[in-house]
């Protein structure tokens, strides 16, 4: 099945107790759609600068992701620059250059027109809203967001909600969304809103379900070590997009594999800096750490 992500691409800067990186590629849809790019094919729309060069490029050639809807415009590329300390569950933003991000207005090619799986990535949601107006036919359109928008584009942010099927964010931006602080009542607030999926993304605490008055949660995947959180919840959302793209359907069983595989995808990008780690997966290493996640949530052994 079709798999589309309108989001950004940008080069990074990190600081971690682990090291420190300067202007490696990131940015929430390169994040997405190469997670999502091993479970299957993967369209990406975004906007880079004229320091976009053939070696970006080819790390989506690399995972065959369709870049035709990957703009060009006179300028920069975005750019982020932040460090992390203690725990990592949360980075400290240094710098930010939107550059050509800032007027970025995403264009829907006509061979994006048969994307039966959307996932509208973090940017403004008026922009969001009007992706998914050009895309009446997807079956299962899903979006993130963050607490920029929730505080000062809450309105928009609400139309976009009773236009999609699925949300994915943290559990603070849950929390500051809903205006509640017990998390199961948060998520029916927001279903309130439109979305009958909910997925609230508790860091190192694992993710949380809520589908049609059904609730699963589970935990995140147990690492000896990690290096680098950046884009992780990003991948979760590519594993979680790209398993259901392949299934073809979001049943609950498949809405809950979903989230696990969303798990694991996040799991390996922690583990390296930027997408060294998820560059270099296999289909079989995502099957091992896969079993090895249902070992860690099995009752019986």
């Amino acid at each position: 099945m079709s798999l589309l992500v309108v989001g950004s691409v940008a080069f990074d800067s990190i600081r971690t107790p682990h090291g420190e990186v300067d202007g490696i590629l990131g940015g929430s849809a390169t994040f997405f759609s190469v997670a999502a790019s091993w479970f299957g094919p993967v369209k990406v729309v975004a906007v880079v600068g004229d320091d976009f060069s053939d070696e970006h490029l080819e790390v989506f050639r690399l995972r065959s992701i369709e870049t035709s809807g990957l703009e060009r415009a006179p300028g920069k590329t975005f750019r982020w620059r932040g460090e992390y300390a203690g725990d990592m569950n949360e980075a400290r933003t240094l710098a930010v250059h939107l550059n050509v991000f800032e007027k970025f207005t995403p264009k829907i090619l006509p061979s994006h027109a048969s994307s039966e799986f959307v996932f509208l990535g973090n940017i403004d949601p008026r922009l969001q809203l009007h992706v998914r107006r050009q895309l009446p036919q997807a079956r299962l359109v899903a979006c993130d967001s963050m607490n920029y928008w929730i505080e000062g584009s809450l309105k928009e942010l609400k139309e976009t909600l009773a236009a999609v099927d699925a949300v994915v964010v943290n559990e603070g931006e849950a929390r500051m969304l809903s205006g509640r602080q017990n998390l199961r009542q948060a998520a029916t607030e927001i279903q309130k809103m439109g979305p009958r999926i909910v997925v609230i993304k508790r860091g190192e605490y694992g993710v949380a379900l809520f589908n049609n008055g059904s609730i699963f949660s589970t935990p995140a995947f147990m690492l000896e070590e990690f290096k680098d959180p950046t884009g992780a919840g990003d991948s979760f959302a590519g594993g979680f997009m790209g398993y259901l793209a392949k299934a073809g359907d979001f049943s609950e069983a498949n809405l809950r594999r979903a989230v696990a595989y969303g798990s694991v995808m996040a799991s390996f990008a922690v583990e390296e800096f930027g997408l060294q780690r998820l560059l270099g997966l296999t289909p079989q290493a995502i099957e091992a750490r896969m079993h090895d996640f249902m070992r860690l949530t099995q009752l019986d052994v």
